[in-house]
């Protein structure tokens, strides 16, 4: 009878030391074999801090235990050596020298070498989805039990309308066809807000993919399908702020875990600050660590635990689902230094990976300062390699819109001298740029739905230096008529993605002549570029605008292209004697699209409104 007794409060003691009493464990689980063998577990239970963590495991040492204000929460720093093996690590939680916790901790096998990790770079073309937009593929999670908001409105253009993971894996068929090279879903982590949770920028969990959306293994299929069909998978990420109803708010590990974490405190937006000379310590301090939204708290990444937290995340990130790039939100509005040390940490783990930040300034002189490799007057020095040319995007809208200033009397002129301010960047070959995205009005729109107008602007994104990234919807001239500026119609259902659609973009049926015509002009656009590394590596030569005519070249030792934009209403000649120092000892020009050849010498004519590729031999 002792015996059985004594079994039974083994067993008991047996599930008591399991992993309930312990509510989060993050990151989830490590990778023997990193770079830096530092790694630092956020370990969030009742009453944690009053015990003590124990190890034993070959390679795997406890460096420092870390007690945080709230007794919730324990941080303990790891050191994993260099030859540990995967397996099993058992933390045992001690008090009064008896184990009362017991949590086991997975150290997993590398999937691949960190030099193989391939970051998006100029040979690639990116679609920007909206996943909540894009496709419903499994209609089964349209509607989750517990989720705060947890209703289909499709009507409602600020509501959840069941895009999801299986929609996007369901089409990248149609996405390689089409000439894409890399898809940039925005955030799919959960976001358990009462109201406008689709856009997924409002994080509620970092190691959680929102059930709306689908589970961890969609995610890892998405990745996996996509790689397979050479498709790269960038991380929509949010280093900034998380969602106001994030597991950690009730009870924050630190004080000073969060920004203002007492009372909403608005950033000032005031973009400058970190290169102005003459800026106030208020504002920059105003700026860094401001909300960005009432819902939105801010991340203090001056605390070390949660500069760790977020770093170790990325990676995290990066290692699951063996990522081809990372696009960061709002890069700016986080600490600088945090930025820099997130940046460098992970391009020192990935030297061949990419991460790009959106940093929506209209001054050169404000982008490129994030940029690895500039030279900055304050000696700031982070290693973001790519950003995001809100620049270029402003010109090119208003040279071909005619929205340039009035001292602008040549059309084009504000585009040819946005161009010109490259050498404001460290490496211009390495921006990206685009016509629009899920902020701002479709391209299509911003050109006053003038069809010659937007095909123009996809074919200078297409054939310029950098990084393009195309909107979804844009290649089947997706608007956003008669309401400007509202993200929900911005970001609206691609046609075909749900059952019962009247029109359906991925085969065509129901799409109107213009919208296919649109279409089939992009795919033939996209797959003539990835097939001519003379776009994405070449270089540059541009020639002052006239009469309406902007000309460049893209060339290399092999081949040479030119690109001759018109805005003029009817064919225009052009004289070759003005491009004589490129064009020198050539004298034919082929129609990369429509294949037909002429002579260029002396005079060449182009159609009206259009952007005409031409290769020169």
């Amino acid at each position: 009878m002792y015996k059985k007794i004594f079994f039974f409060s083994v067993l008991l003691s047996i599930i008591f030391c399991g992993n309930a009493q312990i509510n989060h464990v993050e990151p989830l689980n490590w990778w023997v074999g990193m770079k830096n063998p530092n790694l630092q577990l956020l370990i969030n239970g009742n009453d944690i801090s009053e015990t003590t963590p124990q190890i034993s495991y070959t390679g795997v040492t406890i460096k420092k235990i870390n007690k945080a204000d709230s007794k919730n929460y324990l941080f303990l720093d790891l050191v994993v050596a260099k030859n540990t093996k995967p397996g099993t690590v058992n933390i045992n939680f001690k008090k009064s020298g008896k184990t009362i916790y017991t949590y086991n901790y997975s150290l997993l096998q590398r999937q691949q070498d960190p030099l193989l990790v391939k970051g998006f770079n100029s040979t690639d073309v990116i679609y920007l989805i909206v996943p909540d937009r894009f496709s419903n593929g499994d209609e089964s999670n349209d509607v989750v039990t517990g989720m705060k908001e947890n209703k289909i409105d499709r009507g409602f253009d600020g509501g959840r309308h069941g895009g999801d993971i299986r929609g996007i894996i369901n089409h990248l068929d149609y996405i390689k066809d089409m000439g894409f090279t890399a898809i940039w879903p925005t955030p799919m982590l959960e976001n358990d807000m009462a109201t406008y949770s689709y856009h997924g920028y409002s994080i509620t969990n970092h190691y959680k993919v929102d059930p709306r959306f689908g589970t961890m293994d969609d995610y890892k299929e998405l990745a996996s399908k996509a790689k397979q069909k050479g498709l790269k998978l960038i991380f929509d990420e949010v280093l900034n702020h998380t969602g106001s109803n994030y597991w950690w708010m009730n009870d924050l590990p630190y004080k000073n875990w969060l920004n203002y974490p007492d009372a909403y405190t608005p950033t000032n937006h005031r973009r400058t600050v970190n290169e102005d000379l003459y800026a106030s310590t208020f504002d920059k301090d105003l700026w860094a660590r401001g909300w960005f939204d009432k819902t939105m708290p801010d991340m203090n990444g001056q605390n070390p635990f949660m500069a760790n937290y977020l770093i170790q995340n990325s990676i995290w990130w990066i290692e699951t689902l063996q990522l081809g790039g990372i696009r960061q939100d709002t890069y700016g509005y986080s600490d600088k230094t945090f930025l820099k040390n997130w940046s460098c940490t992970i391009m020192n783990e990935y030297p061949n990976f990419n991460m790009v930040g959106e940093e929506w300034s209209l001054n050169p002189l404000i982008t490129s300062y994030w940029q690895r490799g500039k030279q900055n007057h304050d000696g700031y020095a982070g290693c973001l390699p790519t950003v995001m040319d809100f620049p270029l995007q402003d010109a090119l809208v208003k040279s071909l819109a005619g929205n340039e200033d009035a001292s602008y009397n040549v059309p084009f002129t504000k585009l040819y001298e946005a161009l010109a301010n490259d050498f404001a960047y460290a490496n211009p070959k390495n921006i990206l740029v685009m016509g629009d995205n899920h902020d701002m009005d479709r391209l299509f729109m911003q050109l006053n739905q003038d069809i010659d107008l937007t095909k123009m602007a996809l074919t200078y994104l297409l054939t310029i230096r950098g990084i393009p990234q195309i909107f979804y919807g844009t290649e089947i001239l997706m608007d956003n008529t008669g309401h400007h500026k509202v993200d929900g119609l911005i970001r609206s259902d691609f046609p075909g993605g749900w059952n019962g659609d009247a029109s359906n973009a991925f085969t065509g049926n129901g799409l109107t002549t213009a919208q296919l015509n649109m279409q089939a002009y992009i795919k033939q656009l996209l797959n003539w570029r990835k097939n001519n590394p003379v776009i994405s590596g070449g270089q540059t030569l541009h020639f002052a605008p006239f009469n309406g005519v902007y000309v460049y070249f893209r060339y290399n030792k092999e081949k040479t292209i030119m690109v001759v934009m018109n805005k003029n209403t009817s064919a225009t000649t052009i004289d070759s004697k003005r491009f004589q120092e490129i064009l020198q000892n050539k004298s034919t020009a082929t129609n990369v699209l429509s294949n037909e050849s002429f002579s260029i010498q002396p005079s060449l004519t182009v159609p009206a409104k259009s952007a005409t590729v031409f290769e020169i031999k």
